[in-house]
């Protein structure tokens, strides 16, 4: 069968420098969007979708080694660990019958997220044109993910690393960064993603550091690109698949701008669905950001509110992402408690564990298999995993203590019972 791509679903780079949070300590499951409930229902429960859970159909395997062959050959160093991410097969516990979604499962990175591409991609350009010097430190500011990988390659290369990161994303990430010896310089959360950026600058421009620019530098959207692009293609040629939609959201936009690029390339008819909160419609809303000299924003977008998707959509569009603007067929909004509810229903109907990111983009996802034509083949983009948010509202309802049917079943022998 002929490849061709149609539909590309992007959902976005998940932990970037910037989506800012409103206070994690609350839930947005404490009021949930009725419809958004009964959707999932539905679909969980095969409700006019899919197959039950003891029905759904085993996924094919794509170009799996067998499990003992090895991975190949001792790698070199960490760094060679990036890219190369499994798509997995979503079952019709989730996806609506007749179409097939896969998940672009960017959390078999070295550090559990895309990021990583974009430190990789970031360190090498800068040590190719001499711009990063031996021992130099290296400044960013990032939401956490960006943070955590650029701090994995600094440790790796011997560079010492300084984050800047606003008060509201949450703490495991700080700790992440602290463990791989970078320094985390909170910024307050009244400053938002603009704050941590323009600290990022003075601290640059007054030690000599270098600075990553991650919402600026070509060098994010071309390692995707070369990578993430091909690797999507490439596998889904290898079981003769066509694809009909790629679903992302955005952080920095590299994630959306280097792959769907590489897409509409290769394949013209292959339709981009970009994802964006509903609370922060930046894009929808037609108004461009005000940038100074180097590209990076003069101040906040007009548009912008606080929403629950750590990692999307900051609170100015960054360049990178601006560059990309044309590559989108539709635009999607995510209505609030949506990443959340669906990177639960992951969890617990797929085994897979991916963060609020992963879950909003897997909500577009769903939603546009919805009116997808029968056959329809999707690819939805999982920036990162479940772990990095303990502290966030995706693990609100998750206790940490035994809760009565637990405490029910270990009083139902005798030893060993914990009471509380």
């Amino acid at each position: 069968m002929k490849f061709a791509m149609k539909l590309f679903l992007l959902g976005a780079s998940a932990t970037t420098a910037s989506a800012f949070l409103g206070p994690t300590t609350s839930s947005p499951l404490s009021s949930p969007t009725p419809q958004l409930h009964a959707s999932l229902r539905d679909i969980v429960s095969g409700v006019g979708t899919g197959t039950s859970s003891t029905s759904a159909k085993p996924a094919t395997m794509m170009s799996a080694k067998a499990r003992g062959e090895g991975y190949g050959p001792p790698l070199g160093d960490i760094s060679e660990a990036v890219g190369n991410t499994p798509m997995v097969k979503i079952s019709n516990k989730l996806c609506p019958e007749g179409r097939t979604i896969y998940a672009k499962c960017e959390y078999f990175n070295p550090l559990s997220s895309v990021k990583d591409r974009l430190a990789l991609a970031i360190i090498e350009a800068a040590e190719k044109d001499g711009s990063l010097k031996p021992g130099q430190t290296v400044i960013e500011a990032t939401s956490g993910n960006t943070g955590i990988a650029v701090a994995m390659m600094c440790a790796q290369r011997g560079y010492p690393c300084v984050i800047t990161m606003a008060e509201p994303f949450s703490v495991e990430r700080r700790k992440l960064m602290r463990m791989l010896g970078a320094k985390v310089i909170v910024t307050p959360k009244a400053g938002k993603g603009t704050g941590m950026v323009e600290k990022a600058k003075e601290l640059s421009e007054k030690h000599g550091w270098f600075l990553c620019h991650q919402f600026e530098t070509e060098a994010n959207w071309k390692f995707h690109y070369d990578t993430t692009g091909p690797e999507i293609c490439n596998d889904l040629k290898s079981i003769g698949s066509d694809l009909d939609y790629f679903v992302s959201g955005y952080g920095t936009g590299g994630t959306f701008h280097g792959t769907g690029k590489y897409i509409k390339e290769n394949s013209p008819d292959t339709k981009i669905i970009l994802a964006e909160p509903g609370a922060a419609n930046l894009i929808g809303s037609g108004i461009k950001t005000d940038r100074n000299d180097d590209g990076s924003p003069a101040g906040s977008h007009p548009a912008f509110a606080a929403h629950p998707i750590q990692g999307w959509t900051p609170d100015f569009i960054p360049l990178v992402l601006e560059q990309g603007l044309g590559l989108q067929d539709e635009m999607v909004e995510i209505p609030d408690g949506a990443g959340v509810e669906t990177s639960q229903a992951l969890a617990r109907n797929e085994g897979i564990l991916t963060g609020i990111s992963g879950g909003a983009t897997m909500w577009a996802a769903i939603e546009t298999a919805k009116k997808a034509p029968e056959g329809s083949v999707i690819v939805a983009m999982l920036p990162d995993t479940g772990e990095r948010y303990l502290s966030t509202p995706l693990f609100a309802s998750i206790d940490a203590d035994m809760n009565e049917e637990e405490l029910d079943i270990a009083r139902s022998t005798p030893s060993w019972i914990l009471e509380p």
